[in-house]
């Protein structure tokens, strides 16, 4: 895989923002979206929580589910059941099979039960914010490393005015450290959105995950906003090392869209990780 990788999923969503504004002007997106109710807020339990990623596709792994076996109101269901805080879906079309309308159909499936869905894409420009909350996103994610600081600006400022949360992804030390800073816009506004910040574990040049590189990280990452672990956590046992470790949360997605049960696998994972939790902190 290309070193270039984020760059070039930039370029495409760019190409993407400028056919959707083409379609559907930022002012009419914007008068839709006021007219809806405010998604579900994101509740987190303050001990370890999942947020369970739907994505049909991985660059690294391929297709992760047959189209005829993807039933998404089915699988985002059995994610809040099995304890899940918030849903992940992928919306990026041409390297994870995903599209707008998969997170329209999570969130509908999803509100009944108050659990929030977040977009996950390679987002560029705050008109896909407004896509985003138009199609029943509760949150979205943030890629530090692929975009210009003006840019994050212009898109942390933007979920927060739509009532959204923020994941975001790190995936070094120079991306935390702009973290620092970003996390700074959230700070003495209790009325905000949650912010989460987020370390993925992939190796850029590869797209081949690195388990290794979380544990020593963590400690780096905004003390004061949940922690997220992204990639490399498979199993309940891998959640617990990822609790013991200093984070918050885990963000799962092949693990649960491959496995037999994913109802059982995020019960598991969230215990696993919550009594690992509570005996590095003494009980």
């Amino acid at each position: 895989m290309s070193a270039d990788f984020l760059q070039g999923m930039a370029r495409s969503s760019q190409a993407r923002v400028a056919a959707a504004r083409a379609a559907v002007s930022e002012a009419v997106l914007l008068a839709a979206v006021r007219a809806m109710p405010p998604p579900p807020a994101l509740q987190l339990s303050g001990r370890f929580d999942l947020i369970a990623e739907m994505k049909l596709r991985s660059p690294a792994m391929g297709q992760l589910r047959a189209a005829a076996d993807n039933d998404i109101d089915e699988r985002v269901t059995a994610y809040a059941e099995g304890g899940a805080a918030a849903v992940s879906v992928l919306t990026e079309p041409s390297r994870f099979d995903g599209h707008l309308d998969h997170l329209q159909q999570a969130a509908a499936a999803l509100r009944p039960s108050g659990v929030p869905v977040m977009r996950k894409d390679f987002l560029v420009d705050p008109y896909q914010v407004l896509e985003a909350r138009a199609h029943g996103a509760g949150g979205v994610l943030v890629i530090i490393s692929m975009l210009s600081r003006i840019q994050l600006d212009e898109l942390c400022a933007a979920a927060r005015e739509q009532g959204l949360f923020t994941l975001l992804e790190a995936f070094n030390e120079a991306d935390i450290a702009i973290s620092h800073e970003l996390v700074q816009g959230w700070r003495g506004s209790a009325a905000a959105p949650p912010v989460l910040v987020g370390i993925n574990s992939r190796d850029l040049r590869t797209l081949e995950v690195v388990p290794g590189r979380l544990a020593p990280l963590a400690h780096l990452l905004p003390a004061d906003f949940p922690r997220v672990a992204e990639s490399g956590v498979g199993s309940a046992a891998d959640a617990a090392v990822m609790a013991a470790a200093g984070y918050d949360l885990a963000l799962v997605g092949s693990a649960l869209m491959t496995g037999a049960d994913p109802r059982l696998l995020a019960r598991d994972m969230i215990t696993a990780a919550r009594a690992a939790r509570s005996s590095a902190r003494g009980g």
